[in-house]
């Protein structure tokens, strides 16, 4: 039986006040003209860790492989999954500097998640009225709220 490979569109954004300091992370999924906003917070987090864990947790809720359109404000994660990753891979997660990959246990984790999609990476630039890149950053915003008032746990 043949399936039609479903298509999601995903913004997501993260946050942290402090670098290290309390973090956040959130995104926006859409499909089929419904949306899903999901949010989270870490303490003693980085921004990138936050950039990272929030593409991670967008592409967690898909259930079946899906075409993805990803969308991120941070040019780190873009260009570490789309020119990075291999090379990282390839030298058993050493930069070309030989040192180690910082996040490397992040970037492991959206590689495998990526494996199972097929991941479209765009950019949009953070702070320029974006709806859903804006959505985005006030859910990673959420999630360092969710911290300051004594949560730990992811909100929906």
């Amino acid at each position: 039986m043949f399936f039609k490979t479903k298509k999601v569109v995903i913004y997501t954004d993260g946050a942290c006040k402090g670098n290290p300091g309390d973090g956040g992370w959130g995104a926006v999924l859409l499909y089929k003209g419904k949306e899903k906003e999901i949010f989270g917070g870490q303490r003693d987090t980085t921004n990138n860790q936050m950039e990272l864990r929030a593409a991670i947790e967008a592409l967690s809720q898909l259930k079946y492989k899906c075409q993805v359109e990803l969308y991120t404000d941070s040019s780190y994660v873009k260009n570490g999954i789309e020119s990075w990753l291999d090379n990282w891979i390839k030298n058993n997660w050493k930069t070309s500097a030989k040192k180690p990959v910082k996040n490397q246990a992040l970037w492991q984790s959206l590689h495998v998640l990526c494996q199972k999609h097929e991941v479209q990476w765009r950019w949009v630039k953070g702070h320029s009225n974006h709806p859903l890149n804006d959505r985005a950053d006030a859910l990673a915003n959420k999630g360092v709220e969710m911290l300051k008032n004594g949560k730990v746990n992811a909100g929906e």
